[in-house]
């Protein structure tokens, strides 16, 4: 039997926690918001508000609907306060295991037996969180993209405790919630969105790195050739560079050398707390506003290299059991802009001309970021290439 949601909490009212109580209050929920002090929470309150002044202004939604979405969010430093008669409570804190274990072995302590439990990480392990719980089966992610009012994506994350019933309700929960959400089977680091990203990102470090383009030049190409809204180096900092970087943490620890960080030009930043676009400076001045990135440049660098370990590390996924095609695709989309999912592209492209790219770059710089992922060489040798011959990574 799927929990029927009617009534949530959310823990923590940062940027992503007040945006989620946001979502929950104006799709008709009872939300309440929990932090560590009432200040906090007034100011988590009055951003809801503004933003909720603003869908009115826009004609997104009635200023009576405004009004009723705010009248439905509660606030309070109390858990037990907070989890009376909840149906959900969704965890957004910061991006620490033994902070959201904590956030977890209390809420199981205190909710009701039949609520679910999510977390919105954007990348740490939902099977450990729900170990902290005496119902790792209710334990679930629900990664939402920033800012969460606005983004249509929603990453559900299975635990390997997690439910079938679980998924499905937090599936439903995030229609209802207006947004589209894919599944990510099973508990991998870096769930869709960031493990590609993250493999994107390194591609293009190392390059810059090894002075084989300017910065410029790589972000020139990735945009004004790949099409994608912003270069790698500008999207870094705009996500910001300590979180970019933890991510890439998490991520070699866990696949190793195929996400092996280029720490030299990203560690000296970071010590000069230079995170881009939230300090002002990042790889960019980002002082006067974005930076502008020259459009001479995009000869530099060759963005079918990113398409290439995109495509493999959409591979890797499916090698791994964690996603569908279609998920992987969409999540990419929605989550990042892409112009194209990397399972399309690669089908479009031919996956036989991508494996060529990536043995070409292999036998080039030895870098097992650039190894033909088992689950491409045998689609290749099967003859499975893509759209010419009817069949790749879809039919």
């Amino acid at each position: 039997m799927k929990t029927e949601i009617k009534r949530g909490a959310v823990i923590g009212s940062g940027a992503m926690g007040h945006g989620i109580t946001q979502l929950l209050a104006m799709a008709g929920y009872e939300v309440k918001m929990i932090d560590v002090n009432e200040e906090i929470l007034s100011k988590a309150k009055e951003k809801i508000k503004w933003s909720l002044s603003k869908f009115a202004e826009k004609r997104r939604i009635r200023q009576e609907d405004a009004d009723a979405a705010f009248s439905r969010i509660n606030t309070t430093t109390n858990y037990e306060e907070a989890t009376k008669d909840i149906d959900l409570a969704i965890e957004a804190t910061p991006e620490n295991m033994e902070i959201k274990k904590k956030v977890f072995s209390t809420l199981d302590s205190l909710a009701p037996p039949h609520t679910i439990l999510a977390s919105n990480t954007s990348t740490l392990s939902i099977t450990e969180m729900g170990n902290a719980t005496k119902r790792p089966d209710k334990v679930a992610g629900m990664h939402f993209f920033n800012p969460p009012q606005m983004m249509a994506l929603i990453e559900v994350i299975k635990g390997e405790a997690t439910s079938q019933e679980t998924i499905d309700t937090l599936v439903e929960l995030a229609k209802k919630l207006g947004k589209i959400p894919i599944v990510v089977k099973k508990d991998v680091r870096g769930f869709i969105v960031n493990r590609i990203l993250g493999i994107v990102f390194n591609e293009a470090f190392w390059a810059y790195s090894r002075g084989e383009a300017t910065k410029e030049g790589i972000d020139a190409s990735a945009k004004y050739t790949g099409g994608f809204p912003m270069g790698w180096f500008e999207l870094a900092d705009f996500i910001g560079l300590d979180i970019a970087t933890e991510v890439g943490r998490i991520l070699y620890r866990t696949y190793g050398e195929r996400f092996k960080l280029c720490t030299e030009i990203v560690e000296p930043l970071i010590k000069a707390r230079k995170f881009g676009n939230k300090t002002g400076n990042g790889f960019y001045d980002w002082t006067k506003g974005r930076p502008r990135i020259p459009f001479n440049l995009l000869e530099e660098y060759d963005v079918d290299r990113s398409w290439a370990v995109a495509v493999n590390e959409a591979a890797w996924l499916i090698h791994d059991g964690a996603a569908n095609p279609k998920d992987i695709d969409t999540g990419m989309k929605l989550g990042t802009f892409w112009p194209s999912g990397p399972c399309e592209y690669g089908d479009k492209t031919g996956l036989d001309i991508i494996m060529n790219k990536l043995k070409e770059l292999h036998d080039k710089y030895s870098m097992e970021m650039y190894k033909p992922c088992p689950l491409l060489e045998d689609y290749v040798a099967k003859g499975w290439i893509g759209k010419k011959a009817e069949r790749g990574f879809y039919q």
